[in-house]
């Protein structure tokens, strides 16, 4: 389950450039009641893209948003409310790390779904039964 985390440079604190994304991972595997599982653990992950401020536009107008996106197999966070629940929480964890007066306004989350068979990891093409499964095996 990869984050993609795009900012503009300036945006982060430097710790929060090599802290946000694991802090993302490690909330979202807490998030999930997964803590410890030896299949979900691993394959929740995600990586940082910094870019030049003049690369960054909302409205028309330069602004430096800092956008996190969450890929997730249609099993994860299944309700609104687990997903308001963790865009939350993502976005205090986002807040932590960047430079004083950067709003939580220009923090913003998307959350997208893998089509059922499109979740892959190592040439396998998951299924939300199958993930399931292999999550259930790795907490018995």
């Amino acid at each position: 389950m990869p984050f993609t985390v795009i900012a503009p440079r300036g945006v982060l604190t430097e710790s929060g450039e090599t802290q946000l994304v694991p802090q993302l991972v490690d909330a979202l595997i807490e998030f999930s009641g997964l803590a410890g599982n030896s299949f979900f653990a691993p394959i929740v992950g995600g990586h940082l893209h910094l870019l030049e401020p003049e690369h960054m536009s909302t409205g028309g107008v330069n602004r430096p948003v800092l956008l996190i996106e969450l890929m997730l197999p249609g099993i994860g966070l299944p309700s609104v409310a687990d997903r308001a629940g963790f865009i939350a929480t993502a976005t205090a964890i986002a807040a932590k790390h960047t430079v004083p007066g950067h709003p939580v306004d220009d923090i913003w989350m998307n959350i997208g779904y893998a089509a059922e068979g499109g979740w892959g990891i190592g040439g396998v093409a998951y299924t939300g039964d199958a993930l399931v499964e292999a999550v259930t095996a790795a907490s018995s």
